[in-house]
């Protein structure tokens, strides 16, 4: 199968380079150079996939980000040149799936983007549970769908593989390294907190009230579960 790939980058150099190394990989690769054409391309062409660069002209990369993800579901793995933690979770927060600093190699972001792609299969044909019902959200995990009532939910790849690795054992308490391992891939060579912001914005999405978590609790010095009492199907 062809997957179509965005990359978006105001570095023309690292466009090149980038559409080489997944051009190999056998996708499809899209390109542009500033914000603006990046939202307008993601939205008309609907990729597979959006490689971000987190500064570039017109619009940046968050806002690019920030749009996209108010009516789009693709994987986004973000470009940055910014080295902070407290960056990258930006945008992590804004829903982007991964990160990879600058500079880079081009074969760390291919392998990062086969990441991405093979979670995605995984999440497709993995036996597990099919379907989650907490409360009035009801996450279809075979249809990649989730809605709360009448009102779709639009959750990344990332949350919805974390959700399904939680409820394929609720009640148990999974440590970040385990879910790191299972949801981001045992490669990934990111930082633990990374669960922390996916499981902080999996809560504004199903949480009645995401300050005072029903579904998905913290296990202090260990990680996160999602509560047993709760789950139907």
């Amino acid at each position: 199968m062809i997957r179509r790939v965005l990359v978006a980058d105001d570095d023309k150099k690292t466009v090149e380079l980038l559409k080489l190394y997944l051009e190999r990989d056998g996708h499809q690769v899209i390109t542009a150079y500033n914000g603006k054409d990046a939202l307008q391309s993601a939205r008309e062409l609907q990729p597979d996939l959006v490689v971000l660069d987190l500064m570039m002209p017109e619009l940046d990369g968050l806002d690019v980000c920030r749009l996209l993800r108010a009516d789009s579901k693709v994987p986004i793995i973000m470009l940055t040149a910014r080295t902070t933690e407290g960056d990258k979770i930006t945008g992590l927060d804004l829903g982007a799936d991964d990160y990879v600093t600058k500079p880079f190699s081009p074969r760390e972001v291919a392998a990062r983007v086969r990441a991405v792609f093979r979670r995605i299969a995984e999440q497709e044909s993995e036996e597990g549970p099919q379907l989650l019902v907490l409360g009035s959200l009801v996450v279809d995990f075979l249809r990649h769908e989730a809605t709360a009532g009448d009102d779709p939910v639009a959750l990344t790849p990332t949350e919805f593989k974390l959700l399904r690795v939680l409820a394929s054992e609720p009640g148990r308490a999974f440590s970040r390294s385990k879910l790191v391992d299972q949801v981001l891939g045992a490669g990934y060579e990111g930082f633990e907190r990374t669960i922390d912001v996916h499981v902080m914005n999996l809560r504004r999405k199903i949480e009645p009230d995401p300050s005072h978590p029903r579904y998905l609790s913290t296990v202090y010095g260990v990680g996160y579960k999602l509560n047993e009492a709760d789950c139907g199907a």
